[in-house]
């Protein structure tokens, strides 16, 4: 393969985590115009994961044994359930580009939720996360204070919960499911997530009143985004790109996300953050970088 061919495809790679996933939080957002949140995320699941499970089949004739759909089911629920669900609910009530925002906090509970576990972690990586949780801090206040337009400290709490949980399926991957390939273990995991969304967003009664005559073009739009670029083209990009660089490098489409995310919230959709909640966001994005740095650091060593 040629230098330049290498080049095209690690610049296409990084575009796809970079601004497909980016563009995710917005799609939610037009996603929700129409559709509930459960049915939505479900929705986008199903579809996904079905044309990379299918993708994988078509490679290898075995199946998965019992074991690993039981793994792929715990890491899928908290992945999909427990992040991506909780993230389309709290969307309701918050700006996509703040979502992203609360969503990059993803690499502090990684950490956090290592150490807890027993694991040790250099003294810098802890001290990296300081800034981050200020930044948060100061996002939440300034954003449930405000006199104008206030928004649900619940919701709030709802986003932090959804990047908690996204962690706590990373670690359980890499501790339990390391073993199964990647593309397989994707496809199995939306899967899995999406019979247990399917299954909430009938208990809730999202499907009561719902009827997919009333699902508008630009919700429809959205939720293809979500199962085909976000999952299918975003997810491949991220497996290919894990195979060929180090996951610190990988990684930085955590701070670039919200970027991508705020900047599509106020052309799109209009959307107008505070100063200080704009100086939070700048926290939480710098000491992202700060600790991705320092794991990169940690790896050459």
């Amino acid at each position: 393969m040629s230098i330049g061919t290498r080049r095209a495809q690690l610049i296409g790679a990084f575009g796809a985590i970079y601004l497909l996933w980016g563009g995710t939080y917005l799609a939610i957002a037009l996603g929700l115009q129409s559709i509930p949140p459960l049915l939505l995320i479900g929705a986008r699941s199903i579809l996904g994961g079905a044309v990379l499970l299918g993708f994988s089949q078509l490679r290898r004739l075995n199946p998965r044994s019992r074991e690993d759909w039981w793994h792929a089911a715990i890491s899928g629920a908290l992945l999909f359930i427990g992040c991506h669900g909780t993230l389309a609910y709290a969307q309701r009530y918050v700006p996509s580009g703040l979502s992203a925002i609360f969503l990059a906090t993803i690499p502090f509970w990684i950490v956090l939720v290592n150490v807890s576990t027993g694991q040790s972690e250099a003294l810098r990586r802890l001290l990296a996360l300081v800034p981050g949780l200020a930044g948060v801090a100061l996002i939440a206040w300034n954003e449930t204070s405000n006199t104008h337009n206030s928004l649900p400290i619940g919701a709030i709490l709802l986003l932090l919960v959804s990047s908690l949980s996204w962690a706590l399926g990373s670690v359980y991957v890499q501790r339990r499911a390391a073993h199964i390939p990647p593309h397989d273990l994707a496809g199995m995991q939306l899967i899995c997530g999406s019979v247990g969304l399917l299954v909430l967003s009938h208990l809730v009664g999202e499907w009561i009143d719902f009827s997919p005559r009333q699902v508008s073009i630009v919700s429809l739009g959205g939720m293809l985004y979500l199962a085909l670029l976000g999952s299918v083209v975003g997810n491949t990009a991220y497996l290919w790109l894990l195979d060929r660089m180090s996951a610190p490098v990988v990684a930085t489409y955590t701070f670039v996300n919200p970027v991508v995310a705020l900047m599509l919230g106020a052309w799109i959709l209009g959307e107008r953050i505070a100063m200080l909640s704009l100086t939070g966001a700048a926290l939480v994005i710098s000491s992202v970088a700060a600790l991705l740095y320092f794991a990169s650091a940690d790896e050459r060593a």
